[in-house]
């Protein structure tokens, strides 16, 4: 008969283990562990011993001690969308140099599901919640706003949420200006999202998903449609993308016989062919605005109201429409 054994587990390592191993009691540990009231030389031993025996805080025993996580709750509208992509990972890069983590919850589009998400999060005791709603009008973000420290991008939620806002109001009239200016007067504006668009003579408005694949499929029925556009201007440079596909597929070139214009000013943006003209913002700088603006709530400070403004940067996607009517 054989018989196998199995190593022992090894117990995890405990406050009171480090305690006896540093010589500073177990009040002295915490306090180094959160780098206050101790040396940088002190904070830097415990930390490597506790690198050494495998020591690691539970943040949910610190909350129910009254302490705080260390967790800041994202709620995404969706990350299908590339901007959301690249604001996401500024803010966990400015969440890191504040000694923070993030737990990422996506909307994948579904408005109805942020209210739900944003719940969820503050129940895992969160210290705090930056939201990018897709329908900040919706029922609820007023008692989540009340009930943890909450900072919402792009559009506004109800007080006492903080904002980092952006003026979509005047970077769509820049880019509609801007393709009036060209001489274009069938404008389609493409995509969904919070923006309302401006009743203007000859621009309607079409509402598809947010991803590439939505977008490409929302922009084929356009170009097949009667009353083709000679412009399209993308809620979001994702959007563009999709528009670019299905101009692909038709076999039609921009600008030549669609003019294009995005609304993010994604990397990927001046990679296109042609360089994507766009409506954008500053994402670096709003991602560290939004985090520096959540960790005064969190440390009780009342959030207040960041706008930030567009800036139109015009490339080879735009031009006059062809005087040749595209069949």
């Amino acid at each position: 008969m054989i018989v196998t054994t199995r190593p022992a587990k090894r117990k995890r390592a405990t406050l009171r283990e480090l305690s006896e191993i540093t010589g500073l009691s177990q009040a002295g540990v915490s306090y180094a562990l959160r780098g206050q009231r101790v040396s940088a030389a002190t904070e830097a031993r415990v930390r490597a011993a506790a690198d050494r025996i495998g020591f690691r805080t539970d943040p949910i025993a610190r909350a129910l001690r009254g302490g705080r996580t260390e967790l800041v709750g994202v709620v995404g509208g969706s990350l299908a969308d590339l901007w959301h992509q690249q604001f996401v990972a500024g803010m966990q890069a400015a969440l890191r140099r504040h000694g923070l983590h993030m737990v990422l919850a996506d909307a994948a589009g579904e408005a109805g599901e942020e209210v739900a998400l944003a719940r969820g999060l503050a129940d895992q005791r969160v210290d705090g919640l930056i939201i990018l709603p897709i329908d900040p009008t919706a029922p609820g973000w007023r008692e989540v706003a009340a009930a943890t420290p909450t900072v919402s991008v792009n559009e506004r939620l109800p007080a006492p949420a903080g904002a980092i806002r952006f003026d979509s109001a005047a970077g769509i009239a820049a880019a509609l200006d801007h393709l009036e200016q060209l001489g274009h007067r069938r404008i389609t504006t493409l995509g969904g999202g919070p923006h309302p668009t401006p009743r203007r003579a000859g621009m309607r408005r079409v509402r598809c998903g947010f991803s590439i694949e939505e977008a490409h499929a929302a922009a084929l029925r356009i170009l097949d449609g009667r009353d083709r556009p000679t412009a399209i201007f993308a809620l979001s440079d994702t959007v563009a993308c999709g528009v670019y596909a299905a101009c692909r597929d038709r076999g039609f070139r921009v600008p030549e016989h669609l003019s294009v214009v995005g609304f993010d000013d994604i990397p990927v943006a001046p990679l296109l062919d042609p360089p994507l003209t766009v409506v954008g913002w500053d994402t670096p700088h709003a991602a560290e605005a939004a985090v520096e603006m959540l960790t005064e709530a969190i440390a009780g400070h009342p959030p207040t109201e960041t706008v930030l403004g567009p800036q139109l940067v015009t490339r080879s996607s735009t031009a006059p429409p062809s005087p040749v009517p595209v069949v």
